[in-house]
């Protein structure tokens, strides 16, 4: 810290602290440091500091370093400069070793560079603009450095203007990143690493504003003279005189606006700040999208546990209309003993449906035992579900219990029942119906006691109408149906699931994944998802092992525009919406087509014209001739 110990003619003496990059003295008020002297001119002195040493020049006055006359001189601590009847007395708590330096006659020093070719063995040790630039990039180095490990996003807001001040010899730093399309202020600091308070009115919008339409970095020495800013209202209010404004980006989007400014034209700036702060941009740019990144993250998934917390039933992880309905009937039918049918499209969680009723059933301490009759072979399935004696077949050297038996007191899953043979569901509707199950080569029946829980992704009742499957054992089966809806349907729980998934197989792998782009989510909400939930899964599995960003895009996941769902013209939408609309308002009916007209306000003709249409899309047979009449 340095500072000037100011003694007056009338023997008065006060100490101030020199904090700025350019410290003005003189009579006049507007100096940083006011003088009470009336032989001091109303500007005197200025004392600027390069980041190594402090140096006093002059600003039309004339004065003495220690009692020999100066134009310029290199302050070191104990100093004495005396202008009018006035003394400063330099001093440097932090001051570094001094090296030789000659003297620069009416030149700033602080920007001198060698002349080629001079002998002067002393030049050397003069900073000039190379050497100055070169210390504030290995500063600027430094702190990069320093702030890389921080996501303390206000902390590093505020850590950037000061440097940004710094290294600009500025009195004042605003930075202002884009929300929405609108520049908002985000920080505001002063020479003396204080927010500036009412930041908003303190600085030149007209200035701002043309950095966020050209997107192009701008210095202005004195506004107040500028003809295309002196007759800005901001500009002549604010009294704006040096200002440096330019654009922070991230790939090649305007990220934000970082704007410095000096309030006396003393202090104005070259375009070499320019330079440097253009530079400085870059940097704060990546320091913010590194910190803005990891605290979105963060928050990501804090919201992604309350999330859970909300919309997670057990296991089941959603909160769709549709499945909020699933888990309504779950709470209905898990404690009863009732025969349970679930149905729904491949993927669509089927077994986790099964686990659900079965922990919230009294029989939650019993087993759940899996079947899946469309992967045993037909010959072995009987064997799988029922046990079989030993010597009942070619390899049964031993006798051995089936799914049925290991499933007493708790709850047997037959997942795909729809792909069972015909000729084993006839033992498979009796063993249901007496609770008594008979081994493979054995005659003695042993009591079972269980709860069987069905799935297909089959519509079992056109395949009772084909004679594949029995309808007694589809009654038998079907007491209560538990349907499931597609993913494609389930609006936000693909976005919820995806989360989970990527959390779950980032956590595995050791993967860098931790999200999706805004652009992977409306990519995953357009796309069908013919597999469902177990297409999601495999694709973000893949997509987190080959991940080589934090964000997966649509790119990741292949969900290129070829692969989404067209978009279909509206007449055909509405025509594909009423035709589902009326289905399912039929079905709530019973098949009722009096009803459903009644209920849907159309004439009962509309209806049957439904119907016939339905029946010539399924035979192939020519659509019936249009009438003159409005659907809904």
């Amino acid at each position: 810290m340095a500072s000037l110990t100011v003694r007056t003619p009338d023997g008065k003496v006060r100490t101030v602290s020199l904090l700025k990059r350019i410290t003005s003295l003189g009579r006049g008020p507007d100096n940083d440091v006011p003088l009470e002297d009336t032989n001091v001119p109303p500007s005197a002195l200025h004392v600027t500091f390069d980041g190594t040493r402090y140096e006093v020049g002059s600003l039309g006055a004339t004065f003495h370093v220690n009692g020999k006359r100066r134009d310029n001189h290199a302050l070191s601590t104990g100093d004495v400069v005396k202008v009018g009847g006035t003394e400063l007395t330099f001093s440097r708590e932090d001051a570094p070793r001094e090296p030789v330096r000659r003297e620069l006659p009416e030149r700033d020093a602080s920007f001198a560079s060698p002349v080629a070719g001079s002998s002067d063995s002393h030049t050397s040790e003069l900073p000039g603009v190379a050497g100055r630039e070169l210390v504030l990039l290995k500063r600027l180095t430094a702190f990069s450095e320093r702030l890389f490990g921080s996501y303390d996003v206000d902390r590093i807001l505020e850590s950037l203007l000061d440097e940004a001040i710094e290294v600009t010899r500025a009195d004042k730093g605003f930075l202002i990143l884009m929300d929405s399309g609108e520049p908002r202020m985000k920080a505001a600091r002063n020479v003396a690493r204080e927010n500036i308070e009412d930041a908003v009115e303190k600085l030149s919008d007209s200035i701002i504003a043309k950095v966020v339409k050209d997107q192009k970095a701008i210095i202005v020495a004195d506004a107040l003279d500028t003809p295309e800013f002196k007759a800005s209202e901001s500009v002549v209010n604010l009294k704006v005189h040096s200002v440096m404004c330019v654009p922070v980006m991230h790939k090649g989007d305007l990220f934000g606006v970082l704007y410095v400014g000096n309030d006396r034209l003393v202090n104005r700036f070259e375009p070499k700040s320019l330079d440097m702060l253009t530079v400085f941009a870059a940097q704060a740019s990546l320091l913010l999208q590194n910190a803005m990144l990891v605290n979105d993250l963060k928050l990501d998934n804090t919201e992604l546990r309350r999330k859970l917390e909300d919309q997670r039933y057990g296991d089941i992880v959603g909160a769709c209309p549709g499945m909020r309905d699933v888990y309504k009937r779950i709470d209905k039918i898990a404690p009863t003993d009732i025969s349970v049918l679930i149905t729904g499209e491949t993927g669509t969680g089927k077994e986790l449906i099964a686990r659900e009723i079965h922990r919230r059933s009294p029989r939650t301490k019993g087993p759940f035992i899996t079947v899946n009759c469309g992967a045993i072979p037909e010959n072995l399935l009987e064997s799988e579900l029922f046990g079989h004696a030993k010597g009942a077949f070619t390899g049964a050297v031993a006798t051995k219990a089936g799914k049925f038996q290991a499933a007493i007191g708790g709850t047997l899953f037959l997942d795909e029942i729809g792909e069972m043979p015909l000729q084993l569901q006839v033992k498979l509707l009796r063993a249901l119906q007496e609770k008594v199950v008979y081994k493979v080569g054995e005659n003695r029946g042993e009591p079972v006691d269980i709860r069987v829980v069905a799935a297909t992704n089959k519509i079992l009742e056109e395949e009772v109408k084909r004679n594949a499957f029995r309808e007694d054992l589809y009654y038998r089966l079907n007491v209560v149906t538990v349907k499931l809806p597609p993913l494609r349907e389930r609006g936000e729980d693909i976005v919820l699931l995806s989360q989970v998934f990527i959390k779950k197989y980032a956590r595995e792998f050791n993967s860098k994944a931790r999200g999706f782009t805004p652009a992977a989510a409306v990519s995953m909400k357009k796309y069908g998802w013919p597999g469902n939930i177990r297409e999601l899964e495999n694709r973000l599995k893949k997509a987190v092992v080959l991940a080589d960003k934090p964000l997966l895009g649509p790119d990741d996941l292949d969900l290129k525009p070829e692969n989404l769902e067209p978009i279909m013209p509206l007449i055909q939408a509405k025509e594909e919406f009423q035709k589902r609309y009326i289905n399912e308002v039929l079905a709530r009916n019973n098949g009722n087509r009096t009803k459903t007209a009644k209920d849907l306000g159309v004439d009962p003709r509309t209806i049957f014209r439904h119907l016939e249409k339905l029946e010539a899309e399924k035979t192939g047979r020519p659509l019936p001739p249009e009438e003159n009449e409005e659907l809904l």
